[in-house]
């Protein structure tokens, strides 16, 4: 039976993923080439481009959630979107004016929520990972905390970006969501789909030629609260390529932008009103001394934001992709479903609350 180790002080920088804990930071940089060179690095890629690659001395087994009485979490009614219902769905229908036009098949439409953290000497993102663990299992969870840098996040996401194992490379992207089965729709496996020919597309340009295939197509996945509908895309790295060329050749992931993906981010500039930060982007692990590594789509993620002044603020995102075929209200209630079980653990301790997303995401 594996024993839980004490959890590190909340001001020391650490990173927990794959039931290991990593301690002991060595250094903190922006280039993702010290990737190739050895040790254990946590990656946080926000969606805007910024990288953190931080490097520990220290990896032991750690599988035990950390003790939460070091989280204090909002007030469930005062979360905040940054769209409102009803931008949100005038968001929707201007995305389908694009598709209509012919300038995307596919765009995903994404808010970011925030609320003040009552006490701020009980903001440890470590101790909200072990919530979620209890209350949200998910196959890439984990934290990493560095706050010397501004990097404070904890997952839950279900979603792999890249897994690396020696050359080959493998991506898992979802697109379908329902509370159960019967909820998924054609427009669900249609947009899935999509998404693997971008998928495809992305990893061909850094894969050799031939070696990309699709071992998995419209996989049903159960997750709390929800399924998913996931694809497996993978390929082998042709010579000279690292993760330099993995991610300029597929950051974003197509999976939270659209296609094609250029035009894609063009209107999520236009219409989005927050940046979206380490949602979106890529959390996770690279080990360089055995040449493995899973970075998952930071879906299903909390961030913690410090100003000068106030309180420090925790940032949730939640979005959906739009087809031609989407419902603005259903493709609202979409982001609504994915938040609430999320931001109620957050902010309770509980699933369960009297006041879901949707009330507070009106203010």
């Amino acid at each position: 039976m594996s024993r839980r180790t004490p959890p590190p002080s909340p001001d020391q920088p650490m990173a927990r993923f794959a039931g290991r804990l990593a301690t002991g930071l060595r250094e903190v940089t922006h280039d993702p080439a010290a990737l190739e060179h050895g040790g254990l690095w946590a990656v946080a890629h926000d969606f805007e481009g910024r990288l953190t690659c931080a490097r520990f001395a220290d990896v032991r087994p750690d599988p035990a959630p950390p003790a939460t009485d070091r989280w204090h979490g909002p007030d469930p009614a005062s979360w905040h979107s940054s769209l409102d219902a009803d931008a949100y769905r005038a968001g929707v229908r201007r995305i389908r004016e694009h598709i209509a036009a012919g300038e995307v098949y596919q765009a995903n439409l994404c808010r970011v929520l925030s609320a003040p953290l009552p006490d701020p000497d009980r903001t440890d993102i470590d101790a909200l990972t072990g919530l979620l663990a209890a209350h949200n299992p998910a196959p890439y969870a984990g934290t990493i905390r560095l706050p010397e840098h501004g990097v404070e996040i904890a997952t839950a996401s279900p979603e792999l970006y890249l897994a690396r194992r020696g050359r080959t490379v493998r991506s898992g992207p979802i697109k379908g969501t329902g509370r159960t089965e019967d909820d998924l729709l054609d427009k669900d496996h249609a947009e899935n789909v999509m998404i693997v020919d971008l998928v495809r597309n992305d990893l061909g340009r850094v894969c050799g030629t031939g070696t990309v295939t699709v071992p998995d197509l419209c996989a049903v996945e159960k997750h709390p609260g929800l399924v998913h509908l996931v694809s497996t895309v993978e390929g082998t790295l042709r010579p000279g390529a690292g993760w330099a060329e993995l991610f300029a050749a597929t950051f974003p992931p197509g999976s939270v932008t659209g296609a094609p993906k250029s035009s894609a981010l063009r209107i999520i500039r236009d219409l989005e009103t927050a940046p979206r930060g380490p949602y979106c982007g890529a959390i996770g692990w690279v080990d360089a001394d055995r040449g493995e590594a899973e970075l998952a789509v930071g879906i299903r993620s909390f961030w913690i934001e410090r100003p000068r002044t106030g309180a420090p603020l925790l940032k949730f995102g939640t979005g959906a992709g739009i087809t031609w075929d989407s419902d603005p209200d259903r493709e609202w209630r979409e982001t609504e479903l994915k938040a609430a079980r999320l931001v109620a653990i957050a902010s309770t301790g509980s699933p369960e609350t009297p006041e879901t997303p949707e009330g507070a995401s009106r203010r």
